[in-house]
C-alpha cells in the first residue's frame, strides 16, 4: 500500500487498555497506518516507549507536569513533545491525521473529540462518556464537518458491521457480559469491596469501566451511546445478558431475520475494523471454535442492577440529563474506588443528583454541557458525605 492510501491517525488515551490494543494493531498494519500523534494524561515513560516504536511525530500529555518531566530527561531522538491540554488541541486541529482513536476514559474525552470532529477527521470512538454527555452536540458538529463517527466499543462495532448491508431494522440487542456480580441480588452487594468489583470475568479494562461493568452502568451508558450512533429510538435498543462474551451483539431486521457478530473477547477486531472500514485487513487472530461451546442468554436483572434502568430513563430525557448522569456516575465511582463509599452507593449517589437536577434543557452550546457538569460533580461531591465511611 502507497503512501497516499496510508491512514495517518492520532490516539487519545494511548496508554490505556483500548490505547495498547491500539498499539498492537498498528504495529501489525504498518504501512497501512502512520500514527501522527499519541496523547496521554501523565504515563509519560510508555507513552515516549509507544512514540518511538510507532515513529509518531509527537506526544501530547494533558498533565503539563510530567510532558515537563519528560522533557528533561536525557532522551533518544524520538518524537516532539507537546505539554498541556490547551496545546493538544491546537495540534489536534492542524493534524494532518484523518483519523482519531477517541479512547480516553471518561468526560475528559470530549474536548479533545469535538476539536477533531470539527476540523473533519473521522472518530473511531471507544470514549462512550463523550456521546453520554454531548451526544446531540456531537452529532450535530459531526454533520457540519463531514465528520464520520465510526465506533470501537466492542459492542457498538459488532451492531455497526451488521448494519454494513444498510438495511431497515427492527431493534438492536446488546449483549451484557454480567459483569463480575452476574447473578447476585442487592443484599449479596452490600460488602462487596473494589478489588471484587475489579474482577471481569472476560475483559482486562481500566478501573473506571470495569466498575462501571459491575454496576451494569457502563451497559447503561452504551445504550444511550447507541441511540446517538446508530440514530435509533430508546424503545428499540434492548439488553441481553451473555456471560461467554462471545456474541458481540445483534441486529434484528424487518423481515425478523437477526444478524451477530462473534469474536474471542479481545479488542483487536473492533479497532482494526474502525481503522480499515469501509475494506477489512487481515489480522492475526485465534480462529473461532464454538465446538462445545455452550452460548447462552437471559434477561438483566434491572431490580439489582438499576443503572439500566436509571440510564435508559435519563436517555430519554435527553438535554442536559445525560451529562448530569455521567457526571454523578464518574465522581461515585472515583469515590468508590478510593474506598470512601460501598459499592451500592455509587448508584444512590447517582440518583439524589439527578432528582436535584432541575435546570434541564435543550443542549444548545458546549458551555451548557460544561456547566452541567460541573454542577454535577458538585453536587455529587456534597451528596456522598453521607454515605462515606
Amino acid at each position: 500500500m502507497g503512501d497516499d492510501a496510508t491512514v495517518k491517525i492520532i490516539v487519545l488515551g494511548a496508554t490505556g487498555s483500548v490505547g495498547e490494543t491500539t498499539f498492537r494493531v498498528v504495529q501489525h498494519d504498518a504501512g497501512q497506518v502512520a500514527v501522527d500523534g499519541l496523547v496521554a494524561h501523565n504515563n509519560f515513560k510508555r507513552a515516549w516507549e509507544m512514540g518511538v516504536a510507532l515513529h509518531a511525530r509527537w506526544i501530547g500529555l494533558t498533565n503539563r507536569e510530567a510532558a515537563l518531566t519528560l522533557m528533561t530527561q536525557n532522551l533518544e531522538p524520538g518524537p516532539r513533545i507537546v505539554a498541556g491540554l490547551e496545546a493538544i488541541l491546537e495540534e489536534i486541529a492542524v493534524s494532518p491525521a484523518q483519523k482519531v482513536v477517541g479512547a480516553m476514559t471518561g468526560f475528559a474525552g470530549l474536548l479533545p473529540t469535538l476539536t477533531a470532529i470539527r476540523h473533519g477527521k473521522d472518530i473511531l470512538l471507544a470514549n462512550k462518556e463523550t456521546l453520554v454527555a454531548a451526544g446531540d452536540l456531537v452529532r450535530e458538529t459531526a454533520k457540519v464537518s463531514g465528520s464520520q463517527l465510526i465506533p470501537v466499543d466492542s459492542e457498538h462495532s459488532a451492531i455497526f458491521q451488521c448494519l454494513g448491508l444498510n438495511q431497515p431494522f427492527r431493534r438492536i440487542l446488546l449483549t451484557c457480559s454480567g459483569g463480575p456480580f452476574r447473578g447476585r441480588n442487592r443484599h449479596d452487594l452490600q460488602n462487596v469491596d473494589v478489588e471484587e468489583a475489579l474482577q471481569h470475568p472476560n475483559w482486562a479494562m481500566g478501573a473506571k469501566i470495569t466498575v462501571d461493568t459491575a454496576t451494569l452502568m457502563n451497559k447503561g451508558l452504551e445504550i444511550i451511546e447507541a441511540h446517538h450512533l446508530f440514530g435509533v429510538d430508546y424503545d428499540k435498543i434492548d439488553v441481553v445478558i451473555h456471560p461467554q462474551s462471545v456474541v458481540h451483539s445483534l441486529v434484528e431486521f424487518v423481515d425478523g431475520a437477526t444478524l451477530a457478530q462473534l469474536g474471542w473477547p479481545d479488542m483487536a477486531v473492533p479497532v482494526q475494523v474502525a481503522l480499515s472500514w469501509p475494506k477489512r485487513w487481515p489480522l492475526p487472530q485465534r480462529p473461532l471454535d464454538l465446538t462445545g461451546q455452550a452460548l447462552t442468554f437471559e434477561p438483566p436483572d434491572t431490580e439489582t442492577f438499576e443503572a439500566l434502568r436509571i440510564a435508559r430513563q435519563a436517555g430519554m430525557q435527553g438535554g442536559l440529563v445525560p451529562t448530569v448522569l455521567n457526571a454523578a456516575n464518574e465522581v461515585a465511582v472515583s469515590l468508590f474506588l478510593s474506598r470512601r463509599i460501598a459499592f451500592l452507593s455509587i448508584m444512590e449517589i447517582v440518583k439524589e443528583v439527578l432528582d436535584d437536577f432541575k435546570d434541564n434543557r435543550m443542549v444548545t452550546t458546549l458551555e451548557d454541557i460544561l456547566d452541567a457538569d460541573q454542577w454535577a460533580r458538585h453536587e455529587a461531591s456534597q451528596v456522598a458525605w453521607q454515605y462515606q465511611s
